[in-house]
């Protein structure tokens, strides 16, 4: 499985915001965007003209990055939102917040997306009583995501719920710490979403 194994640090700079990849790390003096507010590389303090279609560009590549996925699966993505009744771009980030990976993160079961990938594709997580061990997984209201029993006793998942104890889950999700268990009550709506996203120029850009 494809995947970017770069520094994660080097595209919240090449975006100019936190992208919060490194989970707590992101919140402490430690965050390299904090330090060197510019992007990597040789000319990375130039200031440059940004076109619209480089606005357009730098959006989606912003989308991909928050979310970790590659380009074919984001243009899959944005397939299913087009076939979809209402605006494409809710459509789209309805389907981002969708992913199994996003939820588990979002409950405060993972301090990172990308550590929530790795733990799904473990199967330390079930879905309706059923394990499952893809990130990509699409839940849908109703659905109860768990922390397999046997996984509760690990040292990893009581460090993640130390620190992860102050996040505030999203309205759409119900959450019970102390059982390590969560559930979609409600589909995610863009004012539910806090990633800056401006959806609509991802739709400009692959409406060209």
């Amino acid at each position: 499985m494809a995947r970017y194994t770069d520094a994660s640090c080097r595209l919240c700079r090449r975006e100019g915001l936190k992208l919060y990849l490194k989970g707590e790390r992101c919140y402490t003096d430690k965050c390299a965007i904090s330090r060197r507010q510019y992007a990597p590389g040789q000319h990375g303090q130039r200031r440059k003209k940004q076109s619209e279609y480089g606005l357009q560009l730098r959006e989606k590549q912003k989308a991909k990055r928050i979310y970790g996925i590659l380009e074919r699966q984001f243009e899959k993505y944005f397939e299913m939102a087009e076939r979809r009744k209402g605006k494409t771009g809710d459509n789209l980030l309805e389907i981002l917040e969708s992913r199994l990976d996003n939820v588990v993160y979002r409950l405060g079961f993972a301090s990172s997306r990308k550590e929530a990938r790795q733990l799904v594709l473990h199967k330390h997580f079930t879905v309706n009583g059923k394990t499952v061990n893809i990130p990509s997984y699409l839940v849908n209201v109703g659905d109860e995501i768990a922390v397999k029993e046997e996984s509760k006793k690990s040292e990893k998942f009581k460090e993640i719920m130390e620190a992860t104890a102050s996040r505030i889950s999203p309205k759409w999700l119900e959450v019970d710490s102390e059982n390590l268990v969560g559930k979609v009550t409600a589909i995610p709506t863009k004012e539910d979403i806090d990633v800056p996203i401006e959806d609509h120029l991802i739709v400009e850009l692959y409406s060209k």
